[in-house]
């Protein structure tokens, strides 16, 4: 195997596996969510499968003729690629979402292809060396080529190919990339070997666009559908990854199906006048319910919406008559850089409903967040935050004293038996440099069925308690949520 070559074949075989790794947390995503375990889970399960894989490459290269271990494992591991999506879909929904079923997830679907991937840097190696002298280099040559491939493989990926591409195709071609490079390194492979391949290749290749998953689309950042609501025909719920995310009704603008964003609304016209128009900033897109509430109720209102997911805004102007809202600019990127942009004191309401998986995205959950919130708001102006969490409420309480470190006046708006020994739910924080008319909040609470859903400053501060303001040094969101 001469040098150049065997080069190549690191690299592709170290890019694959930073391919599958790199798209392994969009796949489980659906399934176990999209949290700090669940990356963890993939990065760990890649981390074991190359060190196994590069354990068992090296020992068969010594046993068995190298380039014959090479093919066998760029084939094992195209075949391994082709798997991965087909056997997420059939055992997430049995394993469900959890810390466990993330890791369990993860290494029953990319293992086998990571390890065998895994095993060809060191089966080349050996086929490259043929005496001492010189073998230095060759191992400091191929490691290097193949730390390459992994780096093309993670930047190509998540810079370009989920852009470009859907996932199942990205899977498709760097399987059929380890393939065909298997049937080069085995020079003159044996037929009955290709045949079985093939056979298991086409199988798999039918199963990966075939079994059916979560999503209409996959999105840069989400497993996003839109379903009808089986009781409402003029519903659409937009669910992204596993978490229904936004209702929005078709025939009624005005009509906020979930709870939390009839929060929203009570804290918003509990605060300025009826009908008066308001500029808000809406942290988070999703189905645009409550642009579309706005421009409902308060004619002339303006909405400015920041969206990290292109695609989310592409499929609600789809199918969620988005692009017939009138008022909306829509801003793609971090909403943390583009609200940094926004003018001080442009912002009547700040509207926090953005979420990974079920948790606020970390850097949008920090105090240093809640102050560039604090700096768009006009004096008289309002923040509202949905946040979900569970009993113990450890990252409610904690986004409350948050959130309360830079607003002297706090509301938190939850049903009580959602506060109580094993409650869980979306909650939502008002806060304000003025004071809030807590009255009436719970009366308009109150009407819709959720009475002594209201608690004042003093009472939600004593909810959080001593818990810890979030900072960009330290704010464990998805620890404090588990």
């Amino acid at each position: 195997m001469n040098a150049l070559f065997a080069r190549i074949v690191v690299l592709a075989s170290g890019a694959a596996i930073l391919v599958v790794e790199t798209l392994a947390t969009r796949l489980v995503a659906p399934y176990v969510g999209l949290t700090l375990e669940s990356t963890s889970a993939v990065i760990g399960v890649a981390l074991a499968g190359i060190a196994a894989g590069a354990s068992l490459g090296g020992r068969w290269a010594d046993v068995l003729p190298p380039r014959r271990v090479a093919a066998g494992a760029l084939a094992v591991g195209g075949l391994g690629v082709l798997a991965v999506r087909p056997l997420v879909r059939v055992l997430g929904p049995a394993l469900g979402p959890g810390p466990l079923a993330a890791i369990v997830l993860v290494a029953a679907s990319t293992l086998v292809s990571v390890t065998a991937l895994a095993m060809v840097t060191p089966a080349v190696t050996r086929a490259r060396i043929d005496q001492v002298a010189g073998s230095g280099a060759v191992i400091g040559g191929l490691s290097a080529a193949g730390t390459v491939g992994s780096l093309a493989g993670v930047f190509l990926t998540g810079f370009v190919l989920v852009s470009l591409l859907p996932v199942a195709m990205i899977l498709l071609v760097t399987a059929a990339a380890c393939l065909g490079l298997a049937l080069l390194v085995a020079l003159v492979p044996r037929r009955r070997a290709v045949a079985a391949v093939a056979a298991v290749a086409t199988a798999l290749a039918v199963a990966v666009v075939a079994v059916p998953g979560r999503c209409d689309v996959d999105t840069v950042y989400y497993c996003a559908s839109v379903r009808a609501d089986p009781a409402d025909p003029d519903v659409r719920v937009l669910v992204l990854d596993d978490l229904d995310h936004s209702a929005v009704d078709l025939g009624d603008p005005a009509h906020l199906r979930f709870a939390y964003a009839q929060r929203f609304a009570d804290a918003i016209d509990s605060t300025f006048a009826p009908g008066t128009r308001v500029d808000a900033v809406h942290v988070g897109g999703g189905g645009f319910t409550m642009p579309r509430w706005l421009a409902a109720t308060r004619p002339g209102s303006a909405s400015t919406v920041l969206e990290v997911d292109a695609g989310v805004v592409e499929l609600g102007r789809r199918e969620l008559g988005v692009a017939a809202i009138p008022g909306v600019d829509v801003r793609i990127g971090d909403a943390r850089n583009l609200l940094r942009a926004l003018p001080d004191g442009s912002a009547d309401v700040v509207v926090g409903d953005a979420f990974g998986a079920r948790s606020v995205p970390w850097h949008l959950a920090t105090s240093e967040f809640v102050a560039d919130v604090h700096r768009v708001l006009r004096e008289d102006g309002v923040y509202v935050l949905n946040v979900i969490d569970r009993d113990p409420w450890g990252l409610l309480a904690a986004e409350v004293a948050t959130v309360a470190h830079r607003f002297p006046y706090v509301a938190l708006m939850a049903r009580p038996e959602q506060l109580a020994p094993g409650g869980g739910g979306n909650a939502v924080i008002v806060a304000s440099d003025l004071p809030l008319d807590v009255a009436a909040l719970a009366e308009r609470a109150a009407l819709r069925g959720e009475g002594a859903s209201v608690l004042d400053t003093a009472a939600a501060l004593r909810f959080a308690g001593d818990a810890a303001v979030l900072s960009d040094d330290w704010a464990p969101v998805d620890q404090l949520i588990s």
